[in-house]
């Protein structure tokens, strides 16, 4: 049994971000892909850590449809400032690269410099994954970028440090688990759909209003086989159980079609958790 999954291999930003919600002892499992997170926290991990939102490149998309679709709740959530570097092969110069590879999120978050160099970026499943094909492969004018540590992980030479185009980028993730026995919770993300009229969505938001709960973010999915159709998720200030909340949910239900609350669970404060 693992204490927890998370979407990456050794290096990864999600395993930095497990060991910082889990501690150093803590038993850690790498999955390639993120629905592979969510069967592992599922099976034979007590948690998954996953990325829901980056302060550059905004929501992981991917991970809102799977928590949609999984009976896993959120349980907490952590913030960790994302430092870029661009790596090689021992040896590489600079002068050399002609390809960047990593995460579409990473070359997003390092577009500025990415284009500056005039670099052609090349999309894989994760930053440290990237560092260690590229070690495993040897292919020649190519980089990576990801964390200083995958560079120690896979024996790569830094060539650049902070790339990313603001000195100021945070990655949130979020954890989730079959086990919703948390601390005593102090945020919730809520899914719903509008009903198909005139102020619905209007009315469903308005729910928070009037019960004078605050809404921390509003993220919406477009429903698959419905164009032009949405899911929204929202996070609201307060416990699920709290008077106010408990009140807004249940007048959402009275403006929505469909509504999933996805967990309820205490919230990272910024600063004390970065």
């Amino acid at each position: 049994m693992f204490n927890a999954a998370y979407f990456g291999v050794p290096g990864a930003y999600s395993e930095q971000a497990a060991i910082k919600y889990l501690g150093k002892a803590s038993k850690l499992k790498g999955c390639k892909f993120l629905p592979e997170v969510f069967e592992s926290a599922d099976t034979d991990s007590r948690v998954g850590v996953v990325p829901i939102e980056n302060s550059i490149e905004g929501a992981v998309t991917q991970t809102y449809d799977l928590l949609l679709k999984s009976e896993l709740s959120i349980v907490g959530e952590t913030i960790l400032e994302v430092s870029h570097c661009l790596m090689a092969p021992e040896g590489t110069r600079m002068a050399d690269i002609k390809m960047v590879y990593s995460h579409p999120q990473a070359l997003g978050q390092c577009r500025e410099f990415l284009d500056s160099h005039k670099f052609d970026s090349v999309p894989f499943y994760d930053t440290a994954g990237s560092a260690r094909m590229l070690k495993e492969t040897k292919i020649r004018n190519t980089a990576a970028i990801a964390s200083e540590r995958a560079a120690k992980v896979y024996g790569m030479d830094v060539l650049a440090r902070k790339i990313q185009s603001s000195r100021h980028n945070y990655t949130r993730f979020l954890i989730i688990s079959k086990d919703t026995k948390a601390k005593p919770p102090n945020k919730t993300t809520i899914a719903f759909s509008a009903k198909d009229k005139p102020g619905s969505l209007f009315k469903a938001l308005n729910s928070f209003a009037d019960n004078r709960v605050n809404l921390l973010y509003i993220q919406s999915r477009p429903i698959p086989g419905t164009p032009w159709e949405y899911n929204f998720y929202v996070d609201c200030d307060g416990g699920i159980n709290s008077s106010n909340v408990k009140k807004a949910v249940e007048e959402l239900y009275d403006n929505s079609d469909f509504v999933k609350i996805l967990g309820s669970y205490p919230r990272a404060r910024f600063g004390k958790n970065v």
